[in-house]
């Protein structure tokens, strides 16, 4: 069944048409600018602002908190020989923002190191006992934080302790109670009002580089770009110059390290965008921290050395296919623990990887729409994520029952936790329990914003390039959603590893589109046989062979209506997770089921009626089995019947356990249409059939074959069959959705 993920909401279309006019000369076509005047861009100085995303917009890193101090602790550190340590995170925000601050202190001249924690012996951020190694073992002097700090309490409390100076630069939330750092330079630091508060932990480290250098560092945008991209966080203001900057410098890069990374992973340097940073660039980083040191990630990101770059990046490729494979298991292995009973799921399992769990989470949470919490159990503790839909604020209901947890923190979407695995149950409870106190509704969606609709024969590959003209698009500037509807589809058929994806071929007057529909390959039928069905997509370019066209990507798909499949024949495919109605076995409890299969035909299609009309089916699949076809042999003509009389009143006793297939052979008369007809004789007092033997009534009274009760049934069944077998799902279902005139 297609069924949406989200709540559509379709953009009125009304612009200013003054702005449209200036829209226009600055090259952009009025479709495009009524989209930007919907995005709250609506004068000329902010459209020249928003397109031209100059490097001399990017505000003085001076108006951050701390950053004077911050500069001149570091340059004494240099003046003075002392050992720096940068402190950064096992993700791509951390790696990037790490490898800025080292490019910028080695241009200063600076006796500088690199360290990302482990996430599995060292955790999240400043970690006390490793703080200590580096300041007894390395003669560190000065720690300078990347990415994380605002929340490492003890072990800079340890290192000032220690004599040792710790520079704090982050943007995650700033907690009540801020740590006591020498520096702590943070957008949102409360004694500064700095005038974009969404850098990424690399958009601040290289606030940081451009203050130390006294200008601006057009080198190490590349890293920039991949950093916040790989943070997901607001492509406006600033961030949206650094990463326009960054990607046509990455396009470009001269770094060894991701050179061969793109060489090895299929990227063409030229073709990189926002896109390929988040789906291919940024989780093959990200594969590293999740299961193994992430250390190496610096020496690709500024090494020269190319036969050890190209090992990393050989490497961090063989983490990334192991990642997915790990995800492909513990995904497997946790849908068999699922109770659709349930409005929450907790799954646990021994041996999964903690690093990959709030992935499959989030797969889960996907395809499920409630809240996931996944889990590895190790030494009788469980340790993991959870993931959460909008409904309910996971951390709001797990915060006040801390005493089940030995560790646990998040946000209302997404939370990570550790309690002992005796508990599971307990923590399964607490949460029902808050969704049912609240009354919280889990059908409902998250919004989905449909900028305008779409009409294919409107659609160029200048459109596309025209639209991408907003781009980089992200958090706070999404690549534009349309709205598609009144199109044909001309076919489906599945595609990629395992079948997993799907590929449509759609028309609309006479103009025709592919649309890719990636995790979707098991719905071919339903996409192929679908009326009134709507896309939500978004343009794409596709290359292959030389030839360059344009593609769209499916975000999201609805229907109007019933949705009615048609699975008739040997090789077509049962649906997965959805009830199978079979009617030579016990009926099953259909009550809240959104779908069915109507596996059979029942011998009284009353029966499927009163189903069918009773029950609130979104989607019904019609198999329709058919155990005794008589719709192929029909009711019996007046030659059969006569044909039959004639030869068993030669003989007066016919013993049909033994001799009915011969005597079906003799006649041409199909067996279960043989039985029949005897059947109808009996009734018409033709013949008698006791203990196998018939035997003719040769006094019998003459009497039509139509006055026979079993002929009429007969017929009925035979009419029945042929509409069953025969005709479309539309038919069948108007017919079983007729109302009997004695029920009326």
């Amino acid at each position: 069944m297609i069924t949406s993920k989200y709540d559509w909401q379709i953009a009125t279309n009304f612009s200013d048409e003054g702005f449209i006019k200036q829209a226009q000369k600055l090259g952009l076509e009025p479709s495009v600018a009524n989209l930007v005047y919907q995005r709250g861009i609506q004068t000329e100085e902010a459209l020249r602002d928003f397109l031209e995303a100059s490097l001399d917009k990017l505000h003085d890193p001076y108006e951050l908190h701390d950053m004077e101090k911050a500069v001149t602790r570091i340059r004494q550190a240099i003046e003075n020989d002392e050992q720096i340590l940068i402190y950064g995170d096992y993700d791509a925000d951390g790696m990037t923002s790490a490898s800025i601050v080292k490019e910028a202190l080695e241009q200063l001249g600076a006796e500088c190191q690199v360290y990302l924690p482990n996430r599995f012996t060292d955790g999240y951020g400043p970690n006390a006992s490793v703080y200590k190694y580096f300041i007894d073992n390395q003669g560190i002097s000065l720690f300078i934080t990347v990415d994380n700090g605002v929340a490492g309490h003890e072990a800079i409390e340890l290192a000032q302790s220690m004599g040792v100076d710790v520079i704090v630069t982050d943007h995650h939330s700033m907690p009540e109670e801020l740590p006591n750092a020498y520096a702590i330079v943070h957008p949102e630091h409360s004694r500064a009002d700095y005038p974009f508060k969404h850098l990424a932990g690399c958009g601040v480290a290289f606030k940081l580089a451009t203050a130390l250098l006294e200008e601006v560092q057009i080198e190490l945008l590349d890293l920039v770009a991949i950093g916040t991209i790989a943070d997901m966080v607001s492509l406006t203001g600033e961030n949206r110059i650094l990463v326009k900057y960054g990607l046509s410098i990455l396009k470009s890069t001269q770094r060894i390290g991701l050179q061969e990374l793109f060489k090895i992973s299929g990227i063409q340097e030229d073709e990189v965008d926002e896109e390929i940073v988040g789906f291919q660039i940024a989780p093959r980083l990200n594969a590293l921290g999740r299961l193994d040191d992430p250390n190496p990630a610096i020496e690709l990101l500024t090494g020269f050395d190319e036969e050890e770059a190209r090992d990393i990046a050989l490497m961090i490729n063989q983490k990334n296919d192991e990642r997915k494979e790990m995800v492909q298991h513990i995904y497997d292995e946790a849908k068999f623990m699922i109770d659709p009973k349930k409005p929450v799921q907790v799954l646990a399992g021994k041996g999964w990887n903690p690093g990959v769990l709030g992935i499959v989470a989030g797969r889960l949470l996907e395809e499920l729409h409630q809240p996931i919490i996944v889990l590895n159990i190790e030494n009788g503790l469980a340790k993991g994520s959870a993931r959460s839909i909008e409904a309910v604020d996971i951390f709001e209901a797990l915060d006040p029952h801390r005493e089940l947890f030995v560790a646990f923190g998040g946000h209302a979407g997404a939370a990570g936790m550790t309690l002992d695995a005796s508990r599971l149950e307990e923590l399964s409870q607490v949460l029902t329990a808050y969704i049912e106190n609240n009354q919280l509704d889990l059908s409902t969606k998250n919004d989905l914003f449909l900028d305008e609709e779409l009409a294919l024969p409107d659609l160029t590959l200048e459109t596309l390039k025209n639209f991408e003209k907003l781009a980089p698009f992200g958090m706070d500037n999404k690549k534009p959603v349309f709205y598609l509807k009144d199109f044909k589809v001309e076919n489906a058929r599945i595609m990629g590893t395992g079948n997993a994806h799907l590929k449509l071929k759609i028309s609309q007057a006479d103009v025709a589109f592919d649309v890719i529909a990636f995790g979707q390959g098991e719905l071919a039928t339903e996409f192929s046989q679908t009326k009134n069905l709507e896309l939500a997509v978004t343009l794409s370019v596709n290359k292959w062979n030389g030839q360059t066209s344009l593609q769209l990507m499916l975000v999201d798909a609805r229907v109007n209506g019933i949705q009615l499949f048609n699975i008739r024949g040997k090789n077509a495919r049962l649906p997965e997770n959805v009830p199978i109605l079979r009617f030579s076995e016990e009926i099953p409890d259909l009550g809240n089921s959104r779908s069915v299969v109507v596996y059979d035909v029942p011998n009284q299609l009353e029966q499927l009626k009163m189903i069918i009309q009773q029950g609130h089916f979104e989607a019904i699949y019609f198999k329709n089995e058919i155990a005794h076809p008589y719709y192929l042999t029909g009711f019996g003509t007046r030659a059969q019947f006569a044909k039959l009389y004639k030869t068993i009143y030669q003989f007066p006793e016919f013993d049909i356990r033994y001799k009915l297939k011969k005597l079906a052979a003799y006649l041409n008369i199909d067996s279960i249409l043989l039985i029949k007809m005897i059947q109808i004789f009996e009734e018409l007092g033709f013949v008698t059939v006791q203990d196998g033997v018939m035997r003719v009534n040769k006094e019998a009274e003459k009497k039509a074959i139509e006055s026979s009760h079993i002929y009429q049934e007969l017929k009925k069944i035979v009419k029945e069959q042929e509409l069953m077998a025969l005709g479309t799902v539309q038919e069948i279902y108007d017919y079983l959705m007729e109302k009997d005139e004695c029920s009326n």
